[in-house]
């Protein structure tokens, strides 16, 4: 019933689409890159060592991009500080969301889905409301449709074609992806869910993978795969895991002529997911 969950909400990101809602010339005929990289060893050690007081100035505000450019020279550093939370760092901005326990980075033109917003305001506001003496405790409350994304992103006033999200549903505590098989037989088993029974849509698994982090003893299955029907071909890379009763999955899906532009993209923001709690 777990891992069937799990079907379910990839074939919810892979079937349908997230609809999104939403800027001088150099002296000398220099890059940026080229005027500013007598910077890079200086801002290094200032961050390395706690951010001096001159680069206080800069991460207190983007000024003109000046502080997303700066973190661009040393861009580990940043991340590993989640600098990135509040500036781009080499054109990504990270999501982080604690109530859910998980992290992922994503492009930072990229804008959320406006109507998550609107139904997480909707929730917010019914919490507040009186419960019925037969009502369960308001944290008790399942969300309507446990396949809905908690959040999704993609480019402002695409069709939605175009979108990376991350769903959350309740499993047993002792869930394990493993017990189902490796990458390769939880992929195919999730290809041919969203397939279904329907003859005029193809599902395609092109590459699964594991990853594991000891530290917080979590899995990572990584897979991609590919849907084509007579009215679309997607191209999808999914993650999926699970930890202290939920089952998490993230999918970025494109069209497929867009694919080769997109690839590195997906991958970045695949290997970025992960658990924080």
């Amino acid at each position: 019933m777990a891992l069937q969950q799990y079907f379910h909400a990839c074939k919810y990101v892979s079937r349908n689409k997230v609809y999104m809602t939403q800027s001088s010339n150099n002296r000398q005929g220099k890059s940026p890159a080229e005027e500013f990289a007598p910077l890079a060893t200086t801002f290094r050690r200032r961050l390395l060592a706690g951010v001096g007081s001159a680069s206080l100035v800069a991460v207190g505000a983007n000024f003109g991009g000046l502080t997303s450019f700066l973190l661009g020279l040393v861009p580990e550093s940043g991340r590993s500080l989640k600098l990135d939370v509040l500036y781009p760092i080499k054109g990504y901005s990270r999501r982080i969301e604690n109530n859910e326990g998980f992290e992922f980075i994503y492009p930072a033109s990229w804008v959320g889905d406006q109507r998550l917003l609107y139904r997480a305001a909707e929730r917010l506001e019914r919490s507040l409301d009186p419960l019925p003496t037969n009502s369960p405790k308001s944290g008790n409350r399942p969300r309507k449709n446990v396949n809905e994304p908690i959040v999704a992103y993609g480019p402002p006033g695409s069709s939605g074609e175009l979108n990376v999200s991350v769903i959350v549903s309740p499993v047993p505590l002792d869930f394990s992806i493993e017990t189902f098989g490796g990458p390769k037989e939880v992929g195919e088993a999730v290809v041919k869910t969203i397939t279904g029974q329907r003859s005029d849509v193809k599902g395609t698994l092109i590459e699964s993978t594991m990853r594991e982090d000891p530290k917080m003893n979590v899995k990572y299955y990584e897979l991609e795969f590919k849907v084509e029907s007579p009215s679309f071909k997607r191209h999808n890379v999914a993650v999926c895991c699970a930890r202290g009763g939920r089952l998490f999955t993230l999918n970025a899906q494109a069209a497929e002529s867009a694919w080769p532009e997109l690839k590195s993209a997906f991958y970045r923001i695949a290997n970025s997911f992960n658990l924080t709690s």
